[in-house]
């Protein structure tokens, strides 16, 4: 029990006092800051069950889409800025000064290697936001009572 708090809910909390920090930046305003931040834990949360990988960044940035979608259209607010805050944990700048510090220590395969899963790990969070996003706007509409 112990064991799963800190592997989980520890750094999910973490994810989401990240993100209602970054509100501030985004301008953000009374509930919106709790809801960025419960997709940025959400994302987490995801990413941590998805084993770490590009194919879970895939998945969480897919479901921070998905949320950031409905709880937009609940709050009549744009959507951008609960997906750029919600992205921001996942974002992999770890793996960018690992890769340039394998770089400067002349490490060419651990370079490669490195840079390869950054470039793998932002593009899966691109993709999955945005079609995540697309999807969800090509399916809402149609399920939208008709208008009397």
């Amino acid at each position: 029990m112990e064991r799963m708090f800190l592997n989980y809910a520890v750094p999910c909390v973490c994810a989401f006092l990240a993100c209602v920090g970054f509100t501030l930046m985004f301008n953000i305003h009374g509930y919106g800051k709790l809801i960025a931040g419960v997709g940025g834990a959400l994302g987490w949360l995801v990413y941590l069950l998805g084993d770490k990988t590009i194919f879970a960044a895939f998945l969480a940035a897919a479901s921070i889409g998905v949320f950031a979608e409905v709880m937009s259209r609940v709050r009549r607010c744009p959507v951008t800025g609960y997906v750029l805050v919600a992205l921001l944990p996942l974002v992999p700048g770890g793996g960018v000064y690992y890769a340039m510090r394998h770089c400067v220590a002349g490490e060419t395969d651990l370079f490669l290697s490195t840079l390869l899963r950054t470039f793998g790990m932002a593009a899966a969070l691109a993709v999955g936001a945005m079609l995540a996003s697309s999807v969800f706007r090509a399916i809402v509409p149609r399920f939208r009572p008709p208008k009397q």
